[in-house]
């Protein structure tokens, strides 16, 4: 999987420990770094100056956090805070070149998971202007699922980052059920039918 290829960043490096609603960094700071997310759940979030704020992603553990910035050099766009108890591995210029020269093919993968960022950020702006059911299906196929199909994901995380209600979210989810594009379960959700969650997003009505 994806994920497991950024435990090299982590190998031999003290492990920062964040509890539940402390941040990790902060919205218009200079990033030193970026992490890598060993274990919990992140909130990454933008705040507009009259305080409202709006989820972006919710990266769990296995995902990195904060490398836009850090690569670009220019200020934090959006800050993170641990939703769960979290522990993390910072990630500096001197380590990142370290394990490049260790595991050269990692540079590739931190551009392809870039672009992916970039795309689903882009996406997200998009799918404002979408109704709710292609809102969720979007965010769906924006998550890359376990080996199983399973989907590493909530249904209160679904809806705070597409923007609309867990009711709404539960209600969508359940109509994708009974078209067989996903199967709900007890705290578990599996991607069954790509096809035509895509299919359906591409209509125009």
């Amino acid at each position: 999987m994806l994920r497991n290829i950024w435990t090299p960043l982590a190998d031999g490096q003290p492990i920062q420990h964040k509890e539940p609603g402390q941040l990790i960094y902060l919205q218009d700071t200079r990033a030193e770094c970026f992490y890598y997310i060993v274990s919990g759940t992140v909130k990454c979030f933008i705040s507009s100056p009259e305080g409202d704020e709006r989820i972006l992603t919710l990266p769990h553990a296995g995902e990195l956090i904060g490398e836009a910035a850090f690569f670009d050099q220019q200020p934090r766009v959006s800050s993170a805070m641990a939703v769960t108890r979290c522990e993390l591995v910072a990630v500096d210029r001197q380590r990142l070149e370290q394990v490049f020269a260790a595991h050269p093919g990692l540079a590739i993968a931190m551009l392809e998971d870039l672009a992916r960022r970039v795309r689903m950020l882009s996406e997200h702006v998009d799918g404002e202007f979408l109704q709710a059911d292609k809102r969720i299906a979007r965010h769906l196929l924006s998550l890359i699922p376990e080996a199983d199909g399973r989907l590493r994901c909530t249904h209160e995380e679904i809806g705070a980052s597409v923007g609309v209600s867990r009711v709404t979210v539960s209600r969508v989810l359940s109509d994708f059920d009974r078209k067989g594009w996903v199967k709900t379960g007890y705290k578990s959700l599996h991607l069954l039918d790509r096809l035509a969650l895509e299919a359906f997003l591409d209509e125009r009505f």
